[in-house]
């Protein structure tokens, strides 16, 4: 079934872009398809109405360089693939990552200059900064180079990737007395299945009281919630040890999703938008088949929204593990 209809956008943060509420990433994705499938998938997810995707550098600037499952040309080829699929760069909002581990031994302005480099554009509408590792960051100096790539054209906002609450709010305080631009949403893990840290009350508050967004991520937990119990590709980090719980409770998910006349890929993206803090739901298609069904969530979310949350509430597993 093809879905026509156009994907609504949301702001992104108080002074963020509009963005599409679905997204696509590229982690390990575009390098995992064949070139012109892909120049298709990208063509139909824009004339559908998504515009934002999440392109990041997994080499050089990874967290740990020799694990060779860092290495990807992923972000090489989605640039080529969008000139091949003739898609306007103002078609895109482009969203780079920025790594904390090698910084400032590598400045923020290297990082996106071979980042901007390796797709093929001038600009990144918003940077997502990867996880604070280690304690002690100077975040006010991490702030200020920020808004200097913004001042300089190089790019137009920021956000973070699972980050707490606090350092969150700290950075936020210190770019408003600064008058510098601040935090616009966070990335954090989302699922039907991991709700601890963008359900606690401290997110809540900064959702409410900042106005920052929330783009939620790993909503597939790397594909073991929509059938794909052993997944052969590298997948996002396990934070409170369970995975194994997860793919134990993937039947009843998929067993909702029946009940809703849903998939389970339709219901997990579906939850994650009944958040009211989402702004955007990142995920992974590697063909214009599963893009098609991904889509269908919009419509599970018209249909079903007032209960979806109540027939899953029972798939929470981080509740009591997860800080």
């Amino acid at each position: 079934m093809t879905h026509a209809a156009s994907v609504p956008r949301r702001k992104a943060g108080p002074a963020g872009p509009e963005v599409s509420v679905l997204s696509l990433g590229s982690w390990h994705t575009y390098d995992r398809m064949d070139f012109h499938d892909g120049a298709e998938l990208l063509r139909r997810a824009v004339d559908a109405g998504i515009n934002l995707f999440d392109v990041g550098v997994y080499g050089k600037f990874a967290p740990d360089p020799s694990r060779s499952t860092y290495h990807s040309f992923t972000d090489v080829i989605f640039g080529r693939l969008v000139q091949h699929a003739g898609i306007g760069r103002d078609e895109l909002v482009l969203c780079e990552k920025l790594w904390l581990d090698v910084w400032p031994r590598q400045s923020f302005r290297e990082q996106l200059d071979m980042a901007l480099d390796r797709v093929g554009t001038e600009y990144a509408d918003i940077a997502v900064l990867g996880d604070v590792r280690v304690d002690g960051l100077d975040l006010e100096a991490v702030v200020s180079e920020l808004a200097e790539l913004v001042r300089d054209g190089r790019l137009g906002c920021w956000g973070v990737n699972n980050w707490s609450a606090r350092h969150i709010r700290r950075v936020h305080e210190f770019a408003e007395h600064e008058g510098m631009p601040g935090p616009q949403f966070a990335q954090l893990k989302y699922s039907v299945c991991r709700r601890r840290m963008a359900e606690s009350d401290a997110f809540r508050d900064l959702f409410q009281e900042i106005g920052i967004g929330l783009q939620a991520s790993d909503v597939f937990e790397g594909g073991i919630l929509v059938g794909k119990l052993q997944p052969e590709r590298a997948i996002g980090a396990d934070p409170g040890g369970i995975r194994e719980a997860i793919r134990a409770a993937a039947p009843r998910v998929a067993e909702v999703a029946a009940e809703l006349g849903a998939t389970p890929a339709q219901l997990a993206i579906a939850f994650c938008l009944t958040q009211s803090a989402t702004v955007s739901v990142l995920f992974g298609a590697t063909s214009v088949q599963q893009l098609e069904d991904d889509l269908g969530a919009l419509d599970v979310l018209e249909r079903h929204g007032d209960v979806i949350r109540d027939r899953v509430a029972d798939l929470w597993m981080d509740r009591d593990v997860v800080g």
